[in-house]
């Protein structure tokens, strides 16, 4: 698992890209300089691992571009110590942006073959969420709410309303809604009933499944 001189050099370009295209977030900036993106590729994508891209990684899914990761991360205002519960797993390079922001990780993933690749590999790097759990991302964690930020990275065609409940007043819900495109959207919790929300441009990501496979 090699971690090169060129590998950084193309990370610090990656970020200057991202930089023009808006990210202005220092400390997303430096977590993208820092993490091995190469690494939660299949080794096939090794040299184009620092392009701004999303690629296939198995099970039919992808791993996001760098902006849309960046941009959802800065989108949710993350503090050390912020409790962050992620759906969608996937490669595990959004876990380990969050991990790096100082965030504590709850993370659930439904694809068996890429939770179970994840979980192997996180920790060879370092990173170490709170809670990695195979499941159903629409129902969330209960268990462990409520969170300071929830991230939901595919595409859904709305709101899981067990999310919208397990965020804390305050907190910051990131999802792309919509079925072939979707609308980055970001809730913010006012009160026990209310949320505001914030419609942020259009992306495209693999859709948000319901139950575990």
């Amino acid at each position: 698992m090699k971690d090169t001189a060129k590998h950084q050099g193309l990370r610090n370009q990656l970020v200057s890209v991202l930089q023009e295209k808006g990210i202005t977030d220092r400390n997303v900036l430096d977590a993208i300089k820092k993490i091995p993106r190469h690494l939660f590729l299949n080794s096939s994508f090794e040299d184009y691992a620092y392009q701004d891209k999303a690629f296939p990684i198995g099970a039919g899914q992808t791993i996001s571009q760098p902006y849309t990761v960046a941009f959802q991360s800065q989108l949710l205002e993350i503090k050390k110590d912020h409790k962050v519960l992620e759906i969608g797993t996937g490669s595990g390079y959004q876990t380990a942006v969050l991990y790096l922001l100082g965030a504590k990780v709850y993370s659930v993933e439904r694809q068996n073959e890429l939770f179970k690749t994840t979980s192997t590999l996180l920790p060879k790097l370092g990173i170490r969420p709170r809670h990695l759990t195979f499941g159903d991302g629409y129902k969330g964690l209960p268990n462990f709410g409520p969170f300071d930020s929830i991230i939901v990275t595919a595409g859904a065609p709305y709101i899981p309303q067990p999310l919208m409940a397990q965020l804390k007043i305050g907190g910051r819900l990131v999802i792309p809604l919509g079925e072939d495109v979707q609308v980055m959207t970001l809730l913010i919790r006012k009160n026990e009933t209310q949320f505001e929300k914030h419609e942020l441009g259009e992306f495209r990501f693999v859709p948000l499944l319901e139950d575990k496979n």
